[in-house]
């Protein structure tokens, strides 16, 4: 076995996840993550972001949601990362991916999207006004 998930949600799961790590050869490693954002937190982030790209400008320009999303990742997790380009005329930012977040971080960048939102006057369309 080169790699499995297993999600733990009933009895028979956590049966299956003890059996396997019975099996496993010495030096294997086995990993615990919290639960993964949701879908419906996915849905509001990007209604949020779009939203954002729509109504306010960063230092005069108009960014793209994808644009903010890196923006809110970077604040969420303080950590640039750049090399540069395969040219030699500038510079990659190395992001992050939100589907990598847990739903308590999912939870904490939604929440900086809407202060952030709140603070310039954004109207959010996602369903729930903070």
């Amino acid at each position: 076995m080169t790699r499995a998930v297993i999600v733990l949600t009933q009895d028979t799961e956590r049966q299956k996840a003890a059996r396997w790590a019975a099996q496993l050869p010495p030096g294997t490693r086995v990993e615990f993550k919290a639960p993964k954002r949701s879908l419906p937190q996915n849905d509001r982030m990007w209604a949020m972001l779009t939203d954002l790209a729509s109504q306010v400008k960063w230092h005069g320009l108009r960014l793209t949601a994808d644009d903010w999303k890196l923006i809110f990742l970077d604040a969420l997790k303080r950590e640039l990362r750049m090399v540069p380009n395969l040219d030699g005329n500038g510079f990659v930012s190395l992001g992050r991916s939100s589907s990598d977040l847990s739903k308590a971080e999912m939870t904490d960048l939604i929440d900086l999207i809407s202060a952030f939102g709140a603070n310039r006057g954004v109207v959010f369309h996602d369903g729930v006004q903070e």
